[in-house]
């Protein structure tokens, strides 16, 4: 019996996939604030779908992949452990200087601050200087590291971020420090800057050094009483974490460098997404992930989700690679208000699981969007998570009126409309940035919406977008855990190591077979088989003059001279690619700034053959009475449950499964796919 389990932490739910003999069983809990009392509450409703007792489930399970919000929570509300930070002498104010901090809007008179990640009474400049050559002009003594320790430590600092000048070309002196911690401060945690990301751009590699120590003692927490947890439970298999570039490494790995757990759990859904855009032959997919507290949206083509080489976390740039995803914060959970000049507002704050939306009854007195969709009749209270959570009208009702409907002098009705189309709109505009934004045709495009409460809403946001064709996965309440389990495990290796076409080649072939030797290091050490293992050649290059680069993927075979003209060719077109056709700078010679090395590790994923609780209810119809949102108008629709018998309907109706209900409007239909999916029809606007 081969037993594999995703779990996806969120905001408000803990989603919860099994894989057992090719058939996906699924279950919610709720999240809570200790995360691992989420994780455990999920893993026993798998358990009992399975039936199994609790030794022999955890002993069965041979993969175990979990996608998290802890960084990423804690990125966002800026809770981190009191971190210090040491630097070069002279460079103690690199992170208020930052990049200007302009706003969106590209306006100077607009300026606001980067947030506060460390105080500046913990930044403690070292005396010690390394050129850009990597030539130590200033040595860096012992008791020079000592001084600087010691200093940080008074300050109160629980966690050490290194970050030395030119250390990505030189790292002597940050491994001094390292070693000087190991010695005698074992027991604080550090990162170094050579270390976690040796690439240049001073600030940009100081911002993710920091930021990764802020957050190791509280993952540390968090993982030592859920590694315990689940041992004392009987797990014998590793768990594997999802990272924010599109891959998953096991928690020793992850340990390492914490933050590369950013955005762990959306990176699941998209990559579902991918696998079920190519096996539904759909190259081009935009994915909206739409959970308690956010949507998440990103664009695949040619299936191939679009990747940052300096990601933004937390208003931050930094120097990691991730899965480009949109945020914004429209979800089920998030609360409606008025603000100070009598306009309607939705989000960013959410209720979250505690206590959570009017309606649940937990004590929440704030509308939010699920207020709303049960307000409308988009929602049966007595089947909300299969009837296990019961919804209550009238709190939701008294919340859109105190809120929302008296301050703006307009009926209950037409408050929940309200909040239900400006959530659209909002979100709606997450995949215009993907996508006419950057010079795409949202209508060449197919959306897979999942997420708890994306069946609601996924129909009107492509409507809005210009988007014709919607997907809901059957399992779409759990979609992004069942992703996880689909990921590779991921290595990547990157070194700042700057080369011109008029270098030798062999110059470069030197830089990528010194990072292709680390990637092999971490095959053996993961336990990756051979012939699961694959390794990928990537490069960092702009025309001579620019500021930032675009990366561009090289053969795996040896770099020689007789590359070059090739290589240059690839770098134009995925130039042109990213800025246009015409844009290249043809006459500029072309720098090369980045080398870096993929590994890959091919996921071993079992076969799906049923998702269990997909067609097991027989065909049911009923009829409700519904405010459809998209034309304002109050009639009696059609509700399928165990549409799977059905196989096909036309809009208006709603399609309830036991985890999410779904939206077809006036004018769409919907069909059942060949692998148990809700394909939706949209009509021209």
């Amino acid at each position: 019996m081969a037993l594999h389990v995703g779990i996806d932490v969120g905001g408000t739910f803990t989603d919860a996939v099994a894989i057992i003999d090719g058939r996906v069983i699924r279950g919610k809990a709720f999240s809570t604030k200790d995360v691992t009392t989420g994780i455990l509450g999920a893993l026993e409703v798998l358990r009992e779908r399975v039936g199994m007792t609790e030794a022999g489930f955890f002993a069965a399970i041979d993969r175990f992949v979990l996608g998290n919000t802890i960084v990423t929570n804690a990125v966002d509300e800026q809770k981190y452990a009191a971190v210090g930070l040491l630097t070069t002498q002279g460079f103690r104010d690199t992170l208020r200087i930052a990049r200007s901090a302009r706003t969106d809007e590209r306006d100077p008179h607009k300026m606001s601050a980067p947030p506060d990640i460390v105080e500046r009474r913990r930044i403690v400049e070292v005396t010690e200087r390394v050129d850009a050559h990597g030539k130590v002009l200033v040595p860096l003594t012992e008791d020079a590291i000592a001084a600087a320790v010691d200093a940080v430590l008074a300050a109160g600092a629980e966690a050490i971020a290194v970050c030395l000048l030119w250390s990505f070309r030189n790292p002597v002196h940050e491994q001094a420090i390292g070693e000087y911690l190991d010695t005698h401060h074992p027991g604080v945690p550090y990162t170094l800057s050579s270390r976690l990301t040796p690439v240049y751009r001073e600030y940009e590699r100081m911002v993710t050094t920091v930021l990764d120590a802020a957050v190791k003692p509280i993952v540390a927490s968090h993982f030592e009483h859920l590694a315990a947890d689940l041992r004392g439970r009987g797990l014998r298999t590793r768990v594997q974490i999802m990272q924010v570039h599109g891959g998953f490494l096991s928690v020793e790995e992850t340990g390492k460098a914490p933050i590369s757990m950013f955005n762990s759990g959306p990176v699941g859904g998209v990559t579902g997404a991918r696998l079920l855009g190519k096996r539904m032959g759909r190259r081009r997919v935009l994915t909206a992930d739409m959970g308690g507290t956010s949507l998440d949206a990103a664009a695949i083509l040619d299936e191939e989700f679009r990747l940052l080489p300096r990601a933004e976390i937390g208003g931050l740039p930094t120097s990691l690679t991730a899965v480009d995803i949109e945020t914004i914060g429209a979800g089920g959970g998030s609360l409606a208000w008025v603000d100070g000049r009598n306009l309607l507002r939705v989000g960013p704050h959410s209720a979250g699981s505690t206590p959570g939306p009017a309606c649940y009854g937990k004590g929440g007195t704030r509308p939010a969007v699920t207020d709303a969709a049960l307000v409308l009749g988009l929602i049966n209270p007595d089947y909300y998570l299969g009837g296990t959570v019961p919804l209550y009208e009238e709190k939701a009702r008294a919340a859109l009126r105190k809120h929302v409907a008296e301050p703006l002098g307009i009926s209950e009705d037409a408050a929940a409309e309200g909040v239900y189309r400006l959530a659209t709109s909002q979100m709606s505009n997450a995949l215009r940035k993907i996508t006419v934004n950057r010079g795409h045709d949202p209508r060449e495009f197919t959306l897979i919406g999942f997420g708890g409460a994306c069946g609601l809403f996924a129909a009107a946001i492509a409507a809005e977008a210009g988007v014709r064709e919607v997907v809901i996965p059957r399992n779409a309440a759990v979609f992004s855990a069942y992703g996880l389990m689909h990921a590779d495990s991921v290595f990547s290796a990157v070194q700042t190591s700057p080369w011109t076409m008029d270098q030798p080649a062999e110059v470069l072939e030197k830089e990528f077979a010194a990072l292709e030797e680390r990637a092999r290091a971490w095959f053996e050490t993961e336990g990756i088989p051979e012939d699961r293992r694959e390794l990928q050649r990537e490069a960092d290059m702009k025309f001579v003059g620019q500021i930032f680069e675009v990366t561009t993927r090289l053969p795996t075979s040896t770099f020689g001279e007789a590359d070059k003209e090739a290589l240059r060719d690839r770098f134009i077109a995925d130039y042109e690619e990213e800025f246009g056709t015409g844009t290249a700078w043809m006459e500029a010679d072309i720098l090369l700034i980045n080398t870096r090395v993929r590994a890959i590790g091919r996921s071993d994923v079992q076969t799906v053959k049923q998702i269990v609780g997909a067609d097991e209810d027989s065909y049911e119809l009923t009829r409700r009475t519904v405010l459809e949102p998209l034309t304002g108008e109050c009639v009696e629709i059609d509700v399928h449950r165990g549409f799977g018998a059905l196989g096909r309907a036309a809009g208006p109706c709603l399609l309830e499964e036991s985890d999410t209900t779904v939206y077809v409007p006036s004018g769409a239909t919907v069909e059942l796919t060949e692998g148990g999916d809700f394909l939706l029809g949209l009509a021209d606007r």
